[in-house]
């Protein structure tokens, strides 16, 4: 048996342990120490430590690279996604528009997944801990376990855990709040020092440890009183001396076609990546070949006759106009052409509004024979014919993937380098130590590569507006309008919401099965 096969089956078998919902209501399906051995291996005795990481990071696919589950919640409430119900399309309940809207209810299909997947993440990591790994494979196991973790603070502010996943019968505590990131916090810094300096980015290493340090300190007044976040300076000064850590290394510059990394090859071309979910290289968790589900990302938006690989768009989610009014007309990001894509099989990357065109300008028409003319203009619910198939200006932030099937070949991206640079900037207008300039200096070289002239004087205002531009779709963009206050307040088909909002519910299958779990306020 290939070592391919083997991790593959490894991570089937590990996942079927969680597939049955009592198993997944309960977080139950810990491994015994003969079975934990046996899937992963090891035939001396010795549980096979990578195979088992590398199932591990195969099961973060799950909330991310696809068009629900966690990214679903992270961009769906947002002004910059929206998943219009197109006649018979797209309706699935509702479940798209409630997120749009901010009407969701502790049943919402996405919001259990998201929370179930990534508390699997965060067990599985844990079971590997109680055998007693070598300190980089514990760093590293702690590492997604904080990383996961994190998230489940972010969005539903109670994180449970295990003390030890041996006892089948251990109802998971729970950590809230500034307890649940003091806890986090101290992981990282704790398994700093045994992470790799230079990976591949889809690894654990000690950067990304310090992105979501910066993260963490960023975030941390908004744990501590989500209706009034205070940002301390202390924990500015915190976010600048992880950036400085970082830029100190050298390891990083802006990528100078920002579509790079994004496109195919993202983890050879992209300088800035720090962070990824690995596919389709050997020297990838899973070998290359892992259920990488980033196409989504553009097939959800792009129409049905759209030139896509991998059996065409889905006719789905858009941005929205107001949006894309964010954007000046010469910003890269919005709309270019991309070499071996736009020259060979017509379509842009960005933002796609207009007529739209196939292989050697073929004018491209949609299902009832009329020119395929993206609109801005987009409702939660589409009835004219006509506008189901044009209505909604389409997104390809991924660049489709022509030479390769399912799964296709670029890693998700979680921490570029752009984000490291804007953090340091935002902490420094936050009160961290640093000048006005030190600020621009930060700033416009990221507008720069766009194409874009300087920023002068940078605002909080107009620094939410370039994180919108620089980081659309990759899963920022709700984190950043509740630590920036806007998230509650009314945009483009969604009303002001009730500041229960910045919260999601705790699944009511989770509560039913865990009473140390209490229901979020509000809900």
């Amino acid at each position: 048996m290939t070592y391919k096969i083997k991790l593959i089956l490894i991570a089937a078998a590990i996942t079927s342990l969680f597939s049955c919902s009592k198993l997944d209501e309960k977080l139950n399906g810990q491994l015994t120490e003969a079975e934990f051995i046996a899937l992963s291996g090891g035939g001396t005795g010795t549980p096979d430590f990578t195979a088992l990481l590398n199932s591990a990071y195969i099961t973060m696919y799950g909330p991310w690279s696809n068009q629900g589950n966690l990214f679903a919640l992270q961009e769906h409430p947002t002004d910059e996604l929206i998943g219009p119900t197109r006649g018979g399309d797209w309706d699935d309940g509702g479940d798209w528009r409630v997120l749009h809207a901010h009407q969701w209810d502790a049943n919402h299909q996405e919001i259990r997944n998201a929370f179930r997947d990534l508390l699997r993440t965060s067990f599985n990591t844990t079971d590997i801990l109680r055998f007693n790994p070598s300190a980089p494979i514990a760093a590293e196991a702690r590492f997604l376990r904080a990383f996961t973790n994190y998230f489940v603070l972010d969005n539903w502010d109670q994180v449970p855990y295990r003390e030890k996943t041996t006892d089948p019968n251990e109802v998971p505590k729970v950590r809230k709040g500034i307890e649940s990131l003091d806890y986090i916090m101290k992981e990282i810094r704790e398994i700093i020092p045994s992470l790799p300096d230079n990976p591949r980015t889809f690894k654990a290493s000690k950067n990304a440890a310090r992105v979501l340090m910066m993260k963490c300190y960023l975030n941390k007044g908004v744990y501590a009183n989500r209706a009034t976040p205070a940002f301390a300076k202390a924990d500015m000064d915190s976010v600048i001396s992880y950036a400085n850590q970082i830029i100190a290394t050298n390891k990083y510059s802006l990528t100078p076609n920002y579509f790079d990394n994004f496109a195919a090859t993202n983890d050879l071309i992209s300088t800035e990546n720090i962070f990824t979910l690995g596919n389709r290289d050997p020297a990838a968790p899973g070998g290359g070949n892992n259920g990488n589900g980033v196409m989504f990302n553009y097939h959800q938006s792009l129409h049905y006759n759209s030139p896509v690989a991998n059996g065409g768009g889905w006719n789905g989610f858009t941005t929205l106009g107001d949006f894309y009014d964010k954007f000046s007309a010469t910003d890269k990001r919005r709309e270019t052409s991309y070499p071996g894509v736009t020259d060979v099989h017509g379509i842009k990357v960005g933002f796609l509004i207009g007529q739209q065109f196939g292989p050697n300008g073929v004018i491209l028409k949609d299902r009832k024979g009329n020119n395929l003319v993206f609109k801005k203009e987009v409702h939660a619910l589409e009835t004219d014919p006509i506008a189901i198939e044009l209505n909604g200006i389409r997104v390809v932030k991924y660049v489709p993937d022509y030479g390769a099937q399912f799964p296709t070949s670029q890693d998700w991206v979680f921490y570029r380098y752009a984000d490291v640079l804007l953090m340091k900037a935002e902490a420094i207008l936050r009160g961290g130590t640093g000048t006005a300039t030190d600020i621009t200096n930060l700033v416009n070289p990221v507008r720069a590569r766009a194409g874009l002239t300087p920023l002068a004087p940078v605002t909080l205002d107009n620094l939410l507006d370039e994180r919108g531009r620089e980081f659309y779709w990759e899963g920022h963009r709700r984190n950043d309008l509740i630590r920036f206050g806007k998230f509650l307040q009314a945009w483009q088909e969604k009303a002001q919401s009730d500041p229960k909002r910045v919260l999601f519910p705790i699944p009511n299958a989770s509560l039913a099965a865990n009473p140390n779990l209490t229901q979020n306020p509000g809900y």
